[in-house]
């Protein structure tokens, strides 16, 4: 809990937009009750019984997040993954390496079918 207090200060001080912190689903409760009474918009998913994650911050970028559905990180398309990572303050050049990575590799597959 002591990094999702430290995620919420980033956040409120302006150094991200848009936060994705993974935590023991036992402190689900919790981590709502912070999150609504700093009046943060944030979506939780599921990972398994034992985890979730929490996208916070600015409501444009949650938003975003909810539009991509209930769906796990390793689900997402490769725009998807791209757009995210971007908005999470990842490094540019190395997420469209990553995207172009993923794009090749589904090719690859696509032409082996």
């Amino acid at each position: 809990m002591k990094v999702l207090v430290h995620h919420i200060y980033e956040y409120r001080k302006g150094l991200r937009s848009l936060v994705l912190h993974t935590l023991s689903a036992e402190y689900r409760e919790e981590a709502v009750r912070k999150l609504t009474a700093n009046k943060i918009d944030f979506v939780i998913q599921d990972i398994d019984e034992r985890k979730i994650n929490i996208f916070f911050g600015a409501p444009e970028c949650v938003e975003i997040i909810r539009n991509f559905g209930p769906k796990k990180l390793n689900q997402f398309t490769d725009e998807e993954d791209f757009i995210l990572g971007i908005m999470l303050g990842y490094c540019r050049l190395e997420q469209c390496k990553r995207f172009l990575k993923r794009k090749e590799k589904k090719n690859n597959r696509e032409s082996a079918a």
